[in-house]
């Protein structure tokens, strides 16, 4: 021993080498820890990829934690992305608001752990905080063109009202969507439509929510993100089939300016978004659309060719697991403009948003396997029904300025089934 310790340091490796006690490769020393996208101090929101690479050894794996980094703050285990390079998802609504410390473990086998953390600053808003000082809300007492039920249909159901609860605010609730269960509710928000459509995409608050139902009281909603805080992820038009969120946005990856996407609800969270492919984007065009219970039809609105003038409804029957080209719904489109489609559980009812030139809802029923002419079930600026299998009605009601020519809120409004 005393002679292993005077022999330098390269003698004592070419010793070793010489001698076959080569040092394992899970033994190499790793270099370090490198945070690839984010900076320290840097204000995130929404959902965070956590991206590192590591240098050196091979570690056998790489978790991030949060703050005192025990395992109750465990964020999650990285996948490797490529090469060294380590991600994982950080869904920051789990998290309170100020600076928290994110630190990347890699444990080895042979050696000792590797940690580096990076400081961020998580900053969720309300909705609030997008609508304008001095907005003031829509109610039916000011509305000056108030919803409009038809009376032939007075018999089906209730006069329309906004929706109870936390839903709607002085900025622009629309696109709703709701589960066939009347349990969950799916809505866009847009806290001041005043603003060009830059700043819209630029707002971490305008995109889509969701919110649920307990005792029969609807809970304060929650934004819905499907794209990373640093990435464009301009969400709207949602529909639910099963666990799968259909929905349209403008971001990178995308066939046209809006392309058709989807989302998978896994562990309670809607992940793994994908675009729906060139053959729905481009080929078809597809926009808004709802797909019927049994999973086989997708009905859309799209300007396509071959309809008859303006925006059509469209439908789309998959047989032999295969997708059929798009049918063109004639019975119910005229030479203006039709979309936003909703169809009920049972297949018998079609309804959709007609332009004349502002919106209505109409509604069309399948006789004998045959669409009838549809008929103005709401008018003075309502538009996207979506209905739960109780036949509840629920829309989107626009308030329009004359003076200023533009529409400055929407609500959502029900109309309850006598």
């Amino acid at each position: 021993m005393k002679f292993i310790k005077t022999v330098p340091a390269l003698l004592l490796l070419l010793l070793l080498l010489s001698s076959g006690c080569e040092p394992e490769p899970g033994q190499t020393t790793p270099a370090g820890i490198n945070w690839l996208n984010l900076s320290q101090g840097q204000t995130v929101y929404g959902i965070v990829r956590l991206e590192v690479s590591i240098s050196g050894a091979q570690p056998r794996e790489v978790s991030f934690y949060l703050d005192s980094g025990g395992s109750n703050s465990f964020i999650g285990q990285a996948e490797l992305e490529s090469g060294s390079v380590y991600t994982c998802d950080w869904y920051t609504l789990e998290t309170v608001n100020g600076s928290h410390t994110i630190t990347a473990r890699a444990a080895f086998t042979g050696a000792d752990d590797l940690q580096a953390s990076i400081i961020l600053e998580v900053k969720n808003g309300s909705r609030a905080t997008s609508i304008p000082p001095g907005a003031v809300k829509m109610t039916p007492e000011n509305d000056t063109a108030p919803p409009v039920l038809n009376p032939a249909f007075a018999h089906i159901w209730h006069e329309p009202v906004p929706l109870p609860g936390p839903v709607n605010t002085a900025g622009a609730e629309d696109s709703p969507f709701i589960t066939p269960d009347g349990s969950t509710f799916y809505f866009w928000f847009n806290g001041d439509q005043s603003r060009d459509a830059y700043a819209q995409v630029s707002d971490p608050m305008t995109g889509l929510y969701w919110t649920e139902k307990v005792d029969g009281q609807w809970q304060e909603p929650e934004r819905l993100f499907l794209q990373y805080f640093d990435k464009t992820g301009f969400d709207g038009d949602p529909a639910v089939f099963g666990s799968t969120l259909w929905f349209g946005s403008i971001r990178e990856g995308n066939y046209r300016d809006i392309d058709i996407w989807t989302a998978e609800l896994a562990g309670g969270r809607w992940t793994s978004w994908a675009n729906a492919g060139e053959l729905f984007n481009r080929t078809w065009e597809m926009g808004e659309l709802h797909i019927a219970a049994g999973g086989d039809e997708i009905y859309f609105g799209s300007a396509r060719e071959g309809g008859r003038g303006g925006r059509d409804i469209w439908v789309i029957r998959r047989s032999g697991g295969q997708w059929q080209a798009p049918e063109n719904i004639s019975a119910v489109n005229t030479a203006g403009d039709e979309g936003q489609p909703f169809i009920t559980e049972d297949g018998s009812q079609l309804w959709f948003t007609r332009l004349t030139p502002a919106p209505e809802v109409y509604r069309s029923l399948k006789v004998g396997g045959q669409w009838q002419a549809p008929e103005m079930v709401l008018s003075s600026l309502a538009g996207e029904p979506t209905m739960d299998m109780a036949g509840n009605l629920y829309f989107t009601h626009h308030r329009w300025d004359d003076a200023l020519g533009r529409a400055t809120e929407a609500d959502i409004y029900v109309c309850y089934r006598r």
